[in-house]
């Protein structure tokens, strides 16, 4: 998919997103997790660990906005009769998939504003990103790699017998999975080398890193773990949805996929 055509799904999805009050329900979530999250750092008289407990509703939201978009965007298009018209356009369909699913994710960021602003308002606490750069480049990786990964997921979701079954797998033990909740070195040893296959557990290590006073360390594997896991994911996606769609055009049954 050349810029231009990119850009305008892109924009399309984003007014279509904020148009339908219930996929923005992260915005809700995200502020009461972060209450949440706060309330057990103080009263565990663990300050070091705001950052941490203002970092996992964010990842949260934005797992949670990609895992939704991804459950619902081609389940959604077949529902409407819009999916075949989609589909005939010269766009290669995968990609528009992940530039609806990318459109979902970047709202999903203004998250951040909100778990910031709870902490300040709630708690008097300020939490101060100490590696400013690497902060923006992990949230810039992480966003892409979620649209990447979910559209792995939105083949799936198709066939799947019941797409909300699996939302709600991916979810909170996909949180535990990756270390957003509590860092993956808290998790049984035998269960450890499965979260580094998550990209998500990079993230959040890489993002605990940002906010942390003090050197960040070498984070040049972090970051390449993940733009690799989420390029991995991209790539699954299309071959699966792909794979789909030649064989509802081969038994005539697109509108049933």
């Amino acid at each position: 998919m050349n810029p231009t055509l990119f850009w305008q799904v892109f924009r399309l999805q984003v007014l279509m997103t904020v148009r339908t009050p219930d996929t923005l329900h992260v915005f809700v979530t995200a502020p009461l997790y972060t209450c949440v999250f706060l309330a057990i750092t103080e009263h565990a008289e663990r300050p070091d660990l705001a950052g941490f407990a203002v970092l996992a509703p964010v990842l949260m939201s934005l797992w949670s906005m990609a895992l939704m978009a991804g459950g619902e965007l081609i389940g959604h298009e077949r529902d409407q009769g819009t999916l075949e018209a989609v589909v005939a356009t010269p766009a290669r369909y995968s990609a528009v998939v992940t530039a609806r699913i990318a459109a979902v994710t970047a709202l999903s960021t203004l998250s951040l504003a909100e778990a910031w602003l709870v902490a300040w308002a709630g708690f008097g606490i300020v939490v101060t990103i100490a590696h400013p750069l690497l902060f923006l480049a992990v949230l810039l990786l992480s966003a892409a790699a979620m649209a990447g990964t979910a559209s792995c997921v939105s083949a799936l979701f198709v066939l799947a017998p019941s797409a909300r079954i699996l939302q709600n797998t991916l979810s909170f033990p996909f949180f535990l999975l990756s270390g957003v909740l509590v860092p993956i070195s808290y998790l049984p040893d035998w269960l450890q080398p499965a979260s580094k296959a998550v990209f998500l557990s990079w993230s959040a290590d890489l993002l605990r890193a940002a906010v942390s006073p003090g050197p960040a360390g070498d984070t040049t594997g972090g970051l390449l773990a993940v733009l690799l896991l989420g390029l991995a994911g991209y790539a699954v996606g299309t071959l699966l949805i792909d794979r789909i769609l030649r064989r509802a055009r081969a038994t005539g049954t697109l509108a049933r996929i």
